[in-house]
Order: structure tokens, then sequence, then C-alpha cells
């Protein structure tokens, strides 16, 4: 029965133009959201308005994409372009210590 759930679930997501590993990529970014609200309202983490209010004025001249949040790592990947190359900025969520640049 559960492989016919899954059948059923991947052939209306491919109908709906996801791929299946979108659709589990999209919601795991869902369940990743839900847990960094949860770790925030429990004051475990920043929360994401901060982080950026921190980050954001360091990266002049990048246009910010929009973050990802890794609740294993308890941390926030902020995403940017600048010059048509991406760049990542990885944040402790806890502390809002920048933990690595990508360049």
């Amino acid at each position: 029965m559960r492989n016919l759930t899954a059948s059923i679930l991947a052939a209306a997501m491919l109908a709906g133009g996801l791929s299946v590993p979108a659709a589990q990529a999209q919601a795991q970014s869902r369940n990743d959201q839900g847990e960094a609200r949860k770790e925030m309202r429990a004051g475990n983490v920043l929360p994401l308005r901060e982080i950026e209010r921190r980050v954001l004025p360091t990266m002049r001249g990048a246009e910010y994409l929009g973050p990802a949040y890794d609740s294993a790592a308890m941390a926030y990947r902020l995403k940017f372009i600048r010059d048509g190359r991406v760049m990542y900025v990885d944040v402790d969520a806890r502390t809002g210590r920048i933990l690595r640049r990508s360049r």
C-alpha cells in the first residue's frame, strides 16, 4: 500500500511539473523552516531577520537571493549573487557568527 501511495504521489508531482527529487527538496525545506521557527520560539536560535541585519551590510554590491536553514547544523545559509557569481554565507543560527563565506 505504501508503494502505491508513493507511486501516486510521484505521478501527481510529475504531472504538476515537479520532479520527485525537487518535491522532496521542497518538503525538506518546509521541514527545516518549521524547525527554525520552533528553535527560535524556544530561544535556541536567533531570528532570521537578526541574522540578515548582521550579514547583509557586509555584502555590498551583491544581490540577496534568500536564506535556507539547516536544522542539523543549526545554521543559516544566505545566498547572494554578484557579477553573475553565486556566493553563500553560512551563519551559526545560535550566535550569529559567520562560519564560512564562499567566493
